[in-house]
């Protein structure tokens, strides 16, 4: 049996349409609205035989790797793009099949973002800066019209005046950068955000590695970005002396000032800093404040250990080990990260 799931809100109202055009292909299927859908719920009463058709743009596609992850999917699951931006088709459009995209192999070892006291996977990316900001624009367009948003109108003025740049500390994997004048700040699972953009264009999402890619699109005047966002689209923006890409497994992005933020096209407001980690990462958030994992490595922790010591032993007995262990848990940042977000004990 053939089971077809659309966002109608897709595509600025549009994804009806896409899903009926795509059940005139596929022949005799019964059609299942995506809002409030429960997906594990409704995956778990079907069978092995029975084939799923989800359609929606990344919104869409991120709630349902989020309902879903982690449990053993029986039916074949296809993705049929209906969205604005379509980001995720742009990275996997090599694997198109008669305009559907088989699923399952996308949707394990995905990376999470912990931001504003939320947990997500995401398969695309977090976009932080310019590109957030014009998902919130666009959000507030959507909510007092129904005419088509236009992002490329919305990133156009926020590039000539509406926006303005952040400066930013960012941590991959345990190592501290300080960038002025931050324009964007993504840290991506495949090449593409902000509808077509390949702001990581050596990034692999099959990767053994499974690192992530941030980018930083920093400093310059405003019709210096200008003059570099077209490149973007084509990934030539790569070695700008205004652009910088790091790879890691666990990365943290603080702005001086908060900014919307934006999951695979879902906007999360007034973010002041985000951290995304790779699957195999260690990591536990504890009233807002991040304890970081030493994943089994002796000689790191032990060095840390030190290195905590060494950092407020004139604040403490040799005796007291529970006071030494909570400096450990952040000594595998710097001095400075350190000193802004933990309190004293």
């Amino acid at each position: 049996m053939n089971y077809v799931i659309f966002n109608k809100l897709s595509n600025n109202k549009k994804g009806e349409l896409t899903a009926n055009a795509l059940i005139e292909k596929i022949g005799e299927s019964k059609k299942i609205s995506a809002l409030g859908l429960n997906f594990t719920e409704f995956l778990s009463g079907l069978a092995d035989s029975d084939k799923v058709y989800l359609v929606g743009g990344d919104g869409t596609l991120n709630y349902f790797i989020n309902d879903v992850y982690g449990v053993d999917i029986k039916p074949s699951v296809y993705f049929c793009p209906a969205g604005s931006g379509n980001d995720f088709v742009n990275d996997v459009k090599d694997d198109l099949n008669g305009g559907v995209i088989d699923l399952k192999k996308y949707i394990k070892d995905l990376p999470t973002v912990y931001v504003n006291g939320m947990e997500k996977k995401f398969i695309n990316g977090i976009g932080y800066g310019l590109d957030g900001v014009c998902c919130e624009v666009g959000d507030l367009q959507r909510a007092k019209s129904d005419k088509p948003v236009n992002y490329t109108s919305i990133a156009i003025k926020l590039c000539l005046y509406a926006y303005k740049p952040r400066n930013a500390t960012v941590i991959v994997d345990g190592k501290e950068y300080y960038f002025k004048k931050v324009w964007i700040a993504p840290t991506m699972k495949g090449r593409y955000s902000g509808g077509g953009m390949k702001v990581a264009p050596r990034q692999n999402r099959f990767a053994e590695d499974k690192k992530v890619t941030f980018v930083a699109v920093f400093g310059g005047s405003r019709l210096k970005i200008l003059t570099t966002f077209p490149k973007i689209f084509s990934g030539e923006h790569e070695g700008k002396s205004i652009v910088t890409m790091l790879e890691g497994k666990e990365i943290t992005v603080k702005f001086d000032k908060p900014c919307a933020l934006q999951v695979d096209g879902e906007t999360v407001l007034k973010v002041s800093e985000y951290t995304g980690k790779a699957e195999d990462v260690d990591i536990q958030h504890s009233n807002g404040l991040y304890f970081g994992g030493f994943n089994g490595d002796l000689k790191r922790l032990f060095g840390a250990f030190m290195a905590a010591y060494n950092s407020v032993e004139h604040r403490l007995h040799r005796g007291d080990f529970a006071r030494l262990i909570y400096y450990c848990l952040y000594s595998d940042r710097s001095r400075k990260h350190r000193k802004a977000h933990q309190k004293t004990p």
